[in-house]
Parts: C-alpha cells; structure tokens; sequence
C-alpha cells in the first residue's frame, strides 16, 4: 500500500513521519544548492560533533549529485556511475577504519584510532575532484566543511590520509574501464529501429556506457534481457495500443492520478533516489557503517544495471513509442495504426527504447534495500525532482517498481514490455550482487 503527500495535488494524504520528513526536504534542498549539510556544523566544537558521523555519507552522495549534473564533460546518464566509484571508495574507507563488512575490492586497515568520518569525506572529495576537476573549489570547501567539527589530531590526519588511499586505488582500478569509448549507434533508420526523435533530434547519449566494465557483476551480459517482442507479435499490439491512448500529450483516457504519477517519475532518478537514501539512513538511525554499506550497495547495483541496460539499448535499438505511432502504417501489423501528429506527455530522451532505464535503477535501488534490511516494508519516502513540492511514502519496494513501471509508460514514452524487462534486470542483478558483496566479515573466535 502507499500513502502520498504531494503538496502539488489537492487531497494528498496529510501522513507523515515529521522528523524523517523534514530530513528529507533538506536532503532536497541540499542536492538543489550542492551545499553539504555538515557546513551546517562547520562552526561547531568539537565537544558537540560526534566523531563518527553518519550524515557525511548522505552529505557527499547529495554533494556528487549536484557536481556531476553541473559537470560540463558529463552528461545526467553518467551520475550513477561515478557516485558508485565514490561510494564504493566512502564504503572501503570506513569499513577499513571500523570493520564489520568485507571490504570491496580492497585490503587496507586504517590504524586503531582512525577517524571514520574524516576518511569518509576524504574519499568522497578525492573521487570528485579526480572525475569532475572544475569543481575543485567547491568540492575543497566542502570537505573543510566535513572535517571542521573533527579535532586536529593525528585521528583526522590519519583519517584523511586512509580515504585518500582508499579513493585511489578505486581510481586505479577504473583506469581503461571503458568509459568514453568510441561506440556509436550505428544502426540504419528501418522499421522498429531506433533513430533520433523530436524535437531535439539528438544522437543516442553516452552509447559507450553499454561497454563499461561493471563493478559487481562479470559483464554487461551477464543479466541482460531477452529480445524485445516481435513488431507483428500480440505483446507488441497491446502495449502499442496502451501507450498510444494513454501516454499522449492529449491523452483522454489518461486519469489525474496517472498524470500526477507519470509526473512524479519524470525527473531526476539520480536526485530522487540519493534524497531517499538519505532518509533512509536517518529514519532507520544507521550508524556510519551501516549507512556507508548501504549507499555503496545501492550505487553499485544501480550503476550495474544501467550498464545492463545500455548494453541492451545499443544490441536492440528498438524504435521509442513516438517513432512507432508515428510510422506503424511501416511496422507490418494490421493491428497497429500509424498517428503521424502524435506526442508523448514528456519529451523522449535520446536513446532507443530497450529496456528502460529510470525503471532498472528504481528496482536496482528499492531490491537493494530489501537484502540490505531483509525485509519487503521499506518504508521509503520519495521526492519528486520535476513536481515541486512532490513527496510520496512507500511500505514496499515493490509499489515503487511498479508504480515506476506504470509512470514511463503514462509518460508516453517507453513500452510496457520495455520497463517490465528493466525492472527484472535490476532484481535479478542485485539479488546475485548482494550475495556476494558486501557481506558481514566471518566471526573470528
């Protein structure tokens, strides 16, 4: 069951918890201003800051949203993959000062007396200026704000010192992943082929992300889809038929709670989900490991399946809902019929349509958590980056996925069969990912 508040719909739900709310909405505003929260603290004692900090987890992953959307040399596909490198260096960071979890990839133990904290912000800081150096400034300030309530003392400088290391040898293994590769969509216009779509006409972004090498899982195949329906198939009918009458821009069918719903989920995922992770950690009190395995098992899994899922989108090149409707008197299917004035209630990102994306990284994100937690009642609450005001609770990750499935299809511009397919990457990829990754350390007697 999910209950709404969505201050943008008359007759929302009043329900909600005020104190991870009000968590929530600053993690929103944080990740508008890319201010960290810790500057909130930057003036305070070192009596009254505690040495191990959860929040700087929450702080940097807001931080790294807002420094790769304003990269320059970035485009929004590649923040996932790049909060993952950082988060993966944050988690190997604090679970090498503090133990608990296996760390990724990495065998270094920070000496006894070591600040969690400081080699938290300090991994996050070196990542971030490494992969997107035009925020040097900003990103320097930040991480003077992170350690300001530490004391001075051979914990922050041993701190700092650990994360730094921890940060390069995630650089290192990075280095000729794939990442900005020469692949291009090379595919001739033809019937169900992917071409670009109106009105930007832009090429496919980041093609190269289908063949970066992923962090958890073996390759880019390993949990990739089956092929996407047959034109003429009857799978391929109904969903046609499903997003032509209620994914249109002048959609009558289309209800105002699907409207607000496709909405919702028309923003930034990046954004939306780190907001969440937020309180997440607050609301479940996670203490710094806790929270450090928590955005590290998200961030990679969701990254892996976006890798997956750019992958598929580069071997199909399935053509996007707007080129089908508008060219089905080309497709071979009686069934179909072309509509050449129509268009989607949101604009189609330039990419082909199979499998989708933004529903590969909800069910990456909300599968992540029900292993991380073992439980289905996540008790999540969303925000929405296109809605202001917008804020949804969730018991259970399966509502997200599928009210994320239901939103792109409402949206006018993904298929049903392409969502549903992204959404069982993402569960199949993270149920064999946090299997085994990240797992607590054996017990030693």
């Amino acid at each position: 069951m999910r209950r709404s508040i969505d201050s943008a719909r008359p007759g929302g739900s009043s329900k909600a918890r005020p104190k991870s709310l009000g968590r929530l909405l600053v993690i929103a505003i944080s990740v508008t201003l890319a201010v960290p929260l810790s500057a909130a603290t930057a003036g305070a004692t070192a009596q009254s800051v505690p040495a191990d900090n959860p929040s700087v987890l929450s702080d940097w992953n807001s931080l790294a949203v807002t420094t790769i959307a304003g990269d320059p040399t970035k485009k929004p596909q590649e923040t996932f993959l790049y909060q993952a490198f950082m988060d993966v260096a944050m988690y190997n960071a604090v679970v090498g000062v503090k133990g608990r979890y296996e760390p990724y990839r990495f065998d270094g133990r920070a000496p006894r007396g070591t600040s969690a904290t400081a080699a938290a912000a300090a991994a996050a800081h070196k990542i971030l200026e490494t992969y997107s150096p035009y925020a040097q400034s900003a990103l320097d300030a930040a991480l003077a704000a992170s350690l300001a309530g530490l004391p001075d003392g051979s914990a922050k400088t041993r701190g700092i010192a650990f994360g730094e290391r921890a940060a390069e040898v995630v650089i290192q293994q990075r280095v000729n992943d794939g990442r900005n590769g020469p692949t291009l969509f090379t595919k001739a216009p033809a019937p169900g082929v992917w071409r670009p779509t109106p009105p930007t006409f832009l090429p496919m972004l980041v093609p190269w992300l289908g063949g970066v090498t992923p962090q958890l899982v073996h390759s880019a195949t390993q949990f990739g889809p089956p092929a996407p329906p047959a034109l003429t198939s009857t799978r391929y009918t109904r969903d046609f038929a499903e997003v032509k009458a209620l994914g249109s821009a002048t959609s009558t069918v289309r209800t105002a709670e699907q409207t607000a719903t496709a909405l919702f989920f028309s923003g930034s995922a990046p954004a939306q989900f780190t907001a969440a992770l937020a309180d997440q950690a607050s609301t479940r009190r996670l203490d710094i490991v806790d929270a450090a395995r928590m955005f590290a098992a998200v961030g990679t899994t969701v990254s892996d399946a976006l890798i997956t899922v750019w992958h598929a989108k580069l071997l199909y090149g399935l053509w996007r809902p707007i080129t089908a409707i508008q060219l089905a008197d080309t497709d071979g299917n009686p069934a179909t019929v072309a509509d050449p004035s129509w268009l989607p209630l949101l604009v189609t990102p330039p990419y082909p349509e199979y499998p989708g994306g933004y529903a590969a990284a909800a069910a990456a994100a909300t599968r992540a958590l029900e292993k991380l937690f073992g439980t289905h009642d996540l008790d999540l609450t969303l925000i929405s980056t296109a809605v202001p005001g917008a804020i949804r609770h969730y018991e259970t990750g399966s509502q997200v996925r599928s009210d994320v499935v239901d939103a792109r299809i409402w949206l006018g511009i993904h298929f049903r069969f392409a969502d549903t397919a992204s959404r069982d990457v993402g569960i199949r990829l993270t149920d064999w990912a946090l299997e085994r990754y990240f797992a607590p350390e054996e017990d030693v007697d």
